[in-house]
Protein backbone atom coordinates (compact mmCIF):
# COMPACT_ATOMS: atom_id res chain seq x y z
CA UNK A 1 0.00 0.00 0.00
CA UNK A 2 1.27 3.28 -0.96
CA UNK A 3 2.30 5.75 1.66
CA UNK A 4 -0.35 9.35 0.66
CA UNK A 5 0.30 12.40 2.62
CA UNK A 6 -3.08 11.00 3.93
CA UNK A 7 -2.10 8.30 5.61
CA UNK A 8 1.28 10.27 6.85
CA UNK A 9 -0.56 13.13 8.28
CA UNK A 10 -3.10 10.50 10.01
CA UNK A 11 0.39 8.32 10.88
CA UNK A 12 1.34 11.49 12.83
CA UNK A 13 -1.74 12.86 14.50
CA UNK A 14 -2.14 9.13 15.40
CA UNK A 15 1.61 8.79 17.20
CA UNK A 16 1.78 12.13 18.62
CA UNK A 17 -2.11 13.04 19.64
CA UNK A 18 -1.49 13.77 23.38
CA UNK A 19 1.98 16.34 22.55
CA UNK A 20 -0.36 17.69 19.86
CA UNK A 21 -3.04 17.89 22.39
CA UNK A 22 -1.04 19.54 25.12
CA UNK A 23 0.67 22.15 22.54
CA UNK A 24 -2.62 22.89 20.79
CA UNK A 25 -4.55 23.54 24.59
CA UNK A 26 -1.73 25.63 25.33
CA UNK A 27 -1.57 27.75 22.28
CA UNK A 28 -5.76 28.48 22.64
CA UNK A 29 -5.24 29.32 26.33
CA UNK A 30 -1.88 31.66 25.60
CA UNK A 31 -4.11 33.43 22.78
CA UNK A 32 -4.72 36.98 22.95
CA UNK A 33 -8.23 36.15 21.43
CA UNK A 34 -9.00 33.52 24.45
CA UNK A 35 -12.54 34.48 25.92
CA UNK A 36 -11.73 33.20 29.41
CA UNK A 37 -15.77 34.52 30.08
CA UNK A 38 -17.17 32.42 28.19
CA UNK A 39 -15.22 28.79 28.36
CA UNK A 40 -13.43 27.14 30.75
CA UNK A 41 -9.86 25.28 31.15
CA UNK A 42 -12.15 21.60 31.53
CA UNK A 43 -14.37 22.50 28.42
CA UNK A 44 -11.23 23.34 26.14
CA UNK A 45 -9.15 20.60 26.73
CA UNK A 46 -12.24 18.16 25.96
CA UNK A 47 -13.42 19.96 23.03
CA UNK A 48 -10.39 19.85 21.58
CA UNK A 49 -9.13 15.93 22.77
CA UNK A 50 -12.95 15.05 20.77
CA UNK A 51 -11.97 16.86 17.62
CA UNK A 52 -8.07 15.39 17.47
CA UNK A 53 -9.84 12.12 18.26
CA UNK A 54 -11.80 12.49 15.05
CA UNK A 55 -9.82 14.14 13.24
CA UNK A 56 -7.28 11.40 13.54
CA UNK A 57 -9.99 8.50 12.61
CA UNK A 58 -11.38 10.47 9.58
CA UNK A 59 -7.75 10.85 8.19
CA UNK A 60 -7.51 7.10 9.12
CA UNK A 61 -10.28 6.02 7.21
CA UNK A 62 -10.85 8.49 4.29
CA UNK A 63 -9.15 11.02 2.15
CA UNK A 64 -7.83 14.79 3.23
CA UNK A 65 -9.16 16.47 -0.26
CA UNK A 66 -12.69 16.69 0.72
CA UNK A 67 -14.68 16.65 3.73
CA UNK A 68 -18.08 16.26 2.05
CA UNK A 69 -17.77 11.56 2.50
CA UNK A 70 -19.35 9.60 5.04
CA UNK A 71 -15.49 9.72 7.18
CA UNK A 72 -15.87 13.00 7.99
CA UNK A 73 -19.55 12.91 9.10
CA UNK A 74 -18.70 12.99 12.87
CA UNK A 75 -16.20 15.80 12.26
CA UNK A 76 -18.67 17.79 10.52
CA UNK A 77 -21.65 17.02 13.39
CA UNK A 78 -19.10 17.84 15.71
CA UNK A 79 -18.34 20.93 14.41
CA UNK A 80 -21.81 21.79 13.48
CA UNK A 81 -22.88 21.96 17.46
CA UNK A 82 -19.60 23.37 18.75
CA UNK A 83 -20.01 26.13 16.55
CA UNK A 84 -24.04 26.38 17.28
CA UNK A 85 -23.20 26.29 21.00
CA UNK A 86 -20.34 28.68 20.62
CA UNK A 87 -23.30 31.03 18.71
CA UNK A 88 -25.52 31.36 21.76
CA UNK A 89 -22.80 31.52 23.87
CA UNK A 90 -21.77 35.00 22.28
CA UNK A 91 -18.25 33.31 20.90
CA UNK A 92 -17.62 36.05 17.54
CA UNK A 93 -17.62 34.08 14.13
CA UNK A 94 -13.10 34.37 14.21
CA UNK A 95 -13.22 33.39 17.83
CA UNK A 96 -15.02 29.97 17.01
CA UNK A 97 -12.99 29.73 13.46
CA UNK A 98 -9.58 30.13 15.57
CA UNK A 99 -10.36 26.71 17.43
CA UNK A 100 -9.84 24.84 14.79
CA UNK A 101 -7.34 27.04 12.58
CA UNK A 102 -4.54 27.30 16.08
CA UNK A 103 -4.39 23.49 15.81
CA UNK A 104 -2.25 24.79 12.61
CA UNK A 105 1.15 25.72 14.32
CA UNK A 106 1.60 22.23 16.63
CA UNK A 107 0.88 20.16 13.72
CA UNK A 108 3.20 22.37 11.72
CA UNK A 109 6.01 21.96 14.78
CA UNK A 110 5.33 18.04 14.70
CA UNK A 111 5.70 17.45 10.81
CA UNK A 112 8.45 19.67 10.67
CA UNK A 113 10.12 16.99 13.27
CA UNK A 114 9.08 14.35 11.67
CA UNK A 115 9.74 14.85 8.06
CA UNK A 116 12.80 16.69 8.60
CA UNK A 117 14.81 14.96 5.67
CA UNK A 118 11.59 14.77 3.01
CA UNK A 119 11.46 18.77 2.03
CA UNK A 120 9.11 17.50 -1.00
CA UNK A 121 6.88 15.65 1.50
CA UNK A 122 6.81 17.84 3.80
CA UNK A 123 5.41 20.60 1.54
CA UNK A 124 2.91 18.36 0.28
CA UNK A 125 1.53 16.64 3.45
CA UNK A 126 1.72 20.66 4.87
CA UNK A 127 -0.38 22.10 2.07
CA UNK A 128 -2.73 19.15 2.69
CA UNK A 129 -3.41 19.56 6.21
CA UNK A 130 -3.42 23.43 5.61
CA UNK A 131 -6.16 23.44 2.99
CA UNK A 132 -8.14 20.27 5.62
CA UNK A 133 -7.89 22.44 8.55
CA UNK A 134 -9.06 25.61 6.18
CA UNK A 135 -12.27 24.12 5.36
CA UNK A 136 -12.84 22.87 8.79
CA UNK A 137 -12.69 26.13 9.92
CA UNK A 138 -15.28 27.60 7.18
CA UNK A 139 -17.71 24.79 7.62
CA UNK A 140 -17.50 26.29 11.67
CA UNK A 141 -18.12 29.88 10.06
CA UNK A 142 -20.87 28.52 8.16
CA UNK A 143 -22.63 26.35 11.06
CA UNK A 144 -22.37 29.71 13.68
CA UNK A 145 -24.22 31.86 10.81
CA UNK A 146 -26.47 29.33 11.05
CA UNK A 147 -26.74 29.16 14.50
CA UNK A 148 -26.57 32.84 15.02
CA UNK A 149 -29.67 33.16 12.71
CA UNK A 150 -31.22 30.42 14.65
CA UNK A 151 -30.57 32.83 18.31
CA UNK A 152 -31.80 35.95 15.89
CA UNK A 153 -35.62 34.24 15.13
CA UNK A 154 -35.98 32.56 19.08
CA UNK A 155 -35.31 36.12 20.18
CA UNK A 156 -37.76 37.84 17.43
CA UNK A 157 -40.10 35.40 18.57
CA UNK A 158 -39.72 35.75 22.34
CA UNK A 159 -40.18 39.64 21.47
CA UNK A 160 -42.91 38.98 19.35
CA UNK A 161 -44.83 37.08 21.95
CA UNK A 162 -43.84 39.45 24.80
CA UNK A 163 -44.99 42.49 22.54
CA UNK A 164 -49.14 40.32 22.62
CA UNK A 165 -49.68 40.14 26.06
CA UNK A 166 -53.22 39.12 26.41
CA UNK A 167 -54.44 39.88 29.77
CA UNK A 168 -57.84 39.33 31.80
CA UNK A 169 -59.97 42.65 32.08
CA UNK A 170 -62.40 40.93 34.65
CA UNK A 171 -64.46 37.68 34.49
CA UNK A 172 -65.19 36.73 30.88
CA UNK A 173 -63.50 39.23 29.19
CA UNK A 174 -60.07 39.62 28.08
CA UNK A 175 -57.34 42.81 25.79
CA UNK A 176 -55.18 42.19 23.28
CA UNK A 177 -53.37 45.67 22.74
CA UNK A 178 -51.31 45.11 19.45
CA UNK A 179 -48.26 47.73 18.78
CA UNK A 180 -46.44 47.76 15.58
CA UNK A 181 -46.25 46.07 12.23
CA UNK A 182 -49.23 42.83 11.65
CA UNK A 183 -47.73 40.25 9.63
CA UNK A 184 -48.94 36.63 8.81
CA UNK A 185 -46.01 35.41 11.74
CA UNK A 186 -47.01 37.63 14.50
CA UNK A 187 -50.94 37.03 13.74
CA UNK A 188 -50.35 33.30 14.41
CA UNK A 189 -48.69 34.06 16.99
CA UNK A 190 -51.84 36.25 18.49
CA UNK A 191 -54.19 33.96 17.63
CA UNK A 192 -52.85 31.27 19.37
CA UNK A 193 -52.04 33.29 22.76
CA UNK A 194 -55.71 34.96 22.13
CA UNK A 195 -57.16 31.26 21.86
CA UNK A 196 -55.58 29.62 24.81
CA UNK A 197 -56.15 32.54 27.21
CA UNK A 198 -60.02 32.35 26.34
CA UNK A 199 -59.97 28.72 27.12
CA UNK A 200 -57.96 29.24 30.48
CA UNK A 201 -60.46 32.46 31.35
CA UNK A 202 -63.55 30.67 30.02
CA UNK A 203 -63.92 34.37 28.03
CA UNK A 204 -67.22 35.43 26.29
CA UNK A 205 -65.78 38.05 25.22
CA UNK A 206 -62.29 39.63 23.51
CA UNK A 207 -61.31 42.99 22.56
CA UNK A 208 -58.30 43.45 19.91
CA UNK A 209 -56.74 46.99 20.08
CA UNK A 210 -55.17 47.88 16.95
CA UNK A 211 -54.50 51.66 18.57
CA UNK A 212 -50.53 51.10 18.30
CA UNK A 213 -50.98 49.39 14.86
CA UNK A 214 -49.64 52.26 12.71
CA UNK A 215 -51.57 50.85 9.22
CA UNK A 216 -54.15 49.04 8.39
CA UNK A 217 -54.11 47.31 4.82
CA UNK A 218 -55.60 44.45 2.71
CA UNK A 219 -53.11 41.78 4.22
CA UNK A 220 -53.39 43.45 8.04
CA UNK A 221 -57.47 43.77 7.65
CA UNK A 222 -57.23 39.88 6.91
CA UNK A 223 -55.37 38.66 9.49
CA UNK A 224 -57.75 40.32 11.92
CA UNK A 225 -60.62 38.72 10.18
CA UNK A 226 -58.97 35.54 10.78
CA UNK A 227 -58.15 36.02 14.23
CA UNK A 228 -61.86 37.01 14.88
CA UNK A 229 -63.03 34.07 13.01
CA UNK A 230 -61.24 31.41 15.34
CA UNK A 231 -62.03 33.12 18.58
CA UNK A 232 -65.84 33.18 17.57
CA UNK A 233 -64.78 29.19 17.05
CA UNK A 234 -63.85 28.83 20.76
CA UNK A 235 -67.27 30.90 21.74
CA UNK A 236 -65.86 34.18 22.00
CA UNK A 237 -67.46 37.42 20.27
CA UNK A 238 -64.74 39.95 19.35
CA UNK A 239 -64.22 43.86 19.36
CA UNK A 240 -61.64 45.99 17.48
CA UNK A 241 -61.02 49.10 19.28
CA UNK A 242 -58.41 51.78 17.96
CA UNK A 243 -60.03 52.63 15.02
CA UNK A 244 -59.16 56.02 13.89
CA UNK A 245 -59.80 58.23 11.36
CA UNK A 246 -57.02 57.41 8.94
CA UNK A 247 -57.38 53.64 9.60
CA UNK A 248 -61.17 54.35 8.73
CA UNK A 249 -60.26 56.34 5.43
CA UNK A 250 -57.51 53.57 4.46
CA UNK A 251 -60.07 50.80 5.36
CA UNK A 252 -62.93 52.58 2.97
CA UNK A 253 -60.65 53.34 0.48
CA UNK A 254 -59.80 49.84 0.15
CA UNK A 255 -62.85 48.87 -0.21
CA UNK A 256 -62.58 46.46 2.79
CA UNK A 257 -65.12 45.54 4.76
CA UNK A 258 -65.55 44.72 8.64
CA UNK A 259 -68.86 44.65 8.72
CA UNK A 260 -69.13 41.39 10.30
CA UNK A 261 -67.33 43.14 13.27
CA UNK A 262 -67.75 45.24 16.37
CA UNK A 263 -65.38 47.74 15.86
CA UNK A 264 -64.95 51.25 18.47
CA UNK A 265 -63.04 54.06 18.29
CA UNK A 266 -61.07 53.67 21.79
CA UNK A 267 -60.25 50.63 24.15
CA UNK A 268 -62.28 52.99 26.63
CA UNK A 269 -65.21 52.26 24.15
CA UNK A 270 -64.81 49.09 23.80
CA UNK A 271 -64.48 47.99 27.38
CA UNK A 272 -67.95 49.70 27.70
CA UNK A 273 -69.31 47.64 25.08
CA UNK A 274 -68.17 44.45 26.90
CA UNK A 275 -69.40 45.76 30.13
CA UNK A 276 -72.83 46.33 28.33
CA UNK A 277 -72.83 43.17 26.44
CA UNK A 278 -72.37 41.55 29.87
CA UNK A 279 -75.20 42.97 32.02
CA UNK A 280 -72.66 45.48 33.83
CA UNK A 281 -71.91 49.19 34.01
CA UNK A 282 -69.81 51.15 35.80
CA UNK A 283 -71.52 54.02 37.72
CA UNK A 284 -69.39 57.34 40.38
CA UNK A 285 -69.12 55.62 43.38
CA UNK A 286 -71.69 57.12 45.46
CA UNK A 287 -70.37 59.38 49.29
CA UNK A 288 -71.83 58.95 52.51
Amino acid sequence: MSTTPTSRLADVVNRHQDELLEEWVQAQQSSVSRRMDLITDVDLVRDSRELLGLLQRALADGDSSGIEGSPWEPVRDFLSGLSRTRAEAGFSPSETAMFVFSLKQPLLVRLSHELADDPQGFIQIVWEMSALLDRLGLLTTEEYQKGRESVIVRQQRDLIELSTPVVKLWDGVVAVPLIGTLDSERTQIVMESLLERIVETNSTMAIIDITGVPTVDTLVAQHLLKTVAAARLMGADCVISGIRPQIAQTIVHLGLTLSEVTTKATMADAIAHALATSGLRIAPAIED
